[in-house]
């Protein structure tokens, strides 16, 4: 009888070793964060304490980038799994328009028995126009068991206002919209839509801290209107902001799609007015990451740390004044590439270099979950990066913009933008290792014509892999 005893608890303690132990999820995302602004991707300015903690805990992988630099269609893209081309997704819209009833990131964890919620921007919202509203945007509400919306004046909050872009002559104090409005608010943390969002996901950690949840947490800032309680504003005075190099006819050989729909020229902005953005702009990531230390630091105190996995990222990056460039929609470098940390318990911290794109993040967090998902999703399961940082995924990221009818492709080597399938509209070739910066653009230089042929090669079998897929969508 004792043999057969010991024979069923090794048998029970082998089963249960073969099985892949159920973790939390824990997904933040902040909202047009480019990785120059992060101290621990190194800006020297800007102060991002918490993210940088959980950077040194985790895997901080540095090509990571954005499959659309626009809110909505990046958003839809990871949360449904497909490439914007695939599900023609190239909008203010949730994932579920366009792909039926297949089951979206988080759906997945639902129908697994996972308690589900989001708070804040998960989907698109309009900022400022859904945050003022406390609307749900454009949310999926299959995603979810629940899901939390929060409330905030925005561009009206009470404080200092001072609109710098499209004011040349000042006379403007704040304005709503997508402009860089800038407000330095009275009151505290609470008054704003971070904060509450912080403050709604250590209680939702709290209350189901006994169950497996996969919680979804939105930070809207540093998306415009750049405000935040004024002590964030402290350490930035605009009177000390360096500005990016301004190159004289640095937009001679961009072709004319290439130059971005918010500039200084249109925006009318002075130089003490782009410095003026970009110290709000800090300012307000400054904010967030604050918000995002307070969820950290619940996880901790819940004793959860070893039990939950945490992904930090963004939708797509910004600029801040590069080529005299501000926002997103651009495939340049800091529109296109985003932070991206995972936090694995048990893994060891570590920095990997290798390709890698948010639409990777659905199938990748299934597996570290032990959760089987579609054959069809198109990204790729970077969970090997985990182990050894060094593994490459890819080769080269893949991203679009413009209705998705301009491509980056962007190697060790090589940033490749192409405007229209035939290239018809224009290239941009950009020697990565030498002019980081973007500066000289090299598409129609015969001493590069064969590299320019290779990336029309890649980029003609991308858009094939793409259009292959169980959606039966091709454009």
């Amino acid at each position: 009888m004792k043999t057969i005893l010991f024979l069923l608890a090794l048998t029970l303690a082998l089963y249960s070793c073969t099985q892949p132990k159920e973790y939390n999820v824990l997904f933040i995302i902040s909202d047009d964060l480019t990785a120059t602004a992060i101290s621990s991707y190194g800006n020297k300015t800007c102060q991002t304490p918490n993210i940088d903690k959980l950077a040194a805990e985790g895997v901080r992988y540095t090509k990571a980038y954005c499959q659309y630099p626009v809110c909505g269609p990046s958003r839809a893209s990871f949360m449904s799994g497909y490439y914007p081309n695939a599900t023609r997704t190239f909008g203010y819209v949730s994932g579920r328009e366009n792909i039926g009833d297949r089951q979206t990131w988080s759906q997945l964890f639902k129908d697994n028995g996972y308690y589900t919620a989001r708070v804040s921007k998960i989907y698109h919202m309009g900022i400022p126009i859904d945050i003022e509203k406390g609307s749900d945007g454009k949310d999926d509400l299959a995603s979810w068991d629940e899901k939390y919306n929060c409330k905030a004046p925005e561009w009206q909050t009470a404080g200092d206002a001072e609109l710098v872009q499209g004011n040349p002559d000042g006379t403007i104090e704040r304005k709503g919209g997508n402009v860089m409005t800038i407000v330095k608010a009275d009151g505290d943390d609470l008054v704003h839509a971070d904060g509450q969002a912080a403050e709604k996901a250590s209680e939702l950690i709290r209350k189901h801290k006994d169950e497996q949840f996969f919680l979804a947490v939105g930070m809207v800032r540093p998306h415009v209107p750049f405000v935040a309680p004024r002590s964030y504003f402290d350490p930035y005075p605009f009177m000390d902001v360096v500005l990016p190099n301004k190159i004289e006819g640095d937009w001679d050989d961009i072709p004319e799609r290439g130059i971005n729909y918010v500039t200084s020229v249109n925006g009318q902005m002075s130089i003490e007015q782009q410095q003026k953005a970009v110290a709000a702009y800090y300012a307000s990531v400054s904010f967030m990451d604050a918000q995002v230390g307070k969820v950290l630091q619940t996880l901790k105190d819940e004793g959860l740390e070893d039990e939950t996995i945490v992904i930090f990222t963004s939708d797509h990056g910004f600029h801040l004044g590069e080529h005299d460039f501000w926002m997103k929609v651009s495939l340049h470098e800091e529109s296109a590439r985003v932070p991206l940390i995972i936090k694995m318990p048990d893994k060891q911290p570590a920095v990997c270099s290798s390709f890698v794109e948010l639409i990777d993040l659905y199938p990748t967090v299934a597996s570290l979950a032990g959760l089987e998902y579609s054959e069809h999703l198109q990204g790729e399961d970077i969970s090997m990066t985990l182990d050894d940082s060094n593994h490459e995924v890819r080769d080269m990221a893949f991203s679009v913009s413009q209705g998705g009818k301009t491509f980056l492709l962007r190697s060790d080597d090589w940033a490749y933008i192409q405007y229209d399938e035939d290239a018809g509209a224009g290239m941009e070739l950009f020697d990565m290792n030498n002019d980081s910066g973007q500066y000289t653009n090299l598409a129609h230089l015969p001493e590069y014509a064969e590299v320019v042929s290779e990336m029309k090669s890649r980029l003609e079998e991308k858009l094939e892999e793409v259009r292959d897929n169980d959606l039966g969508v091709r454009y």
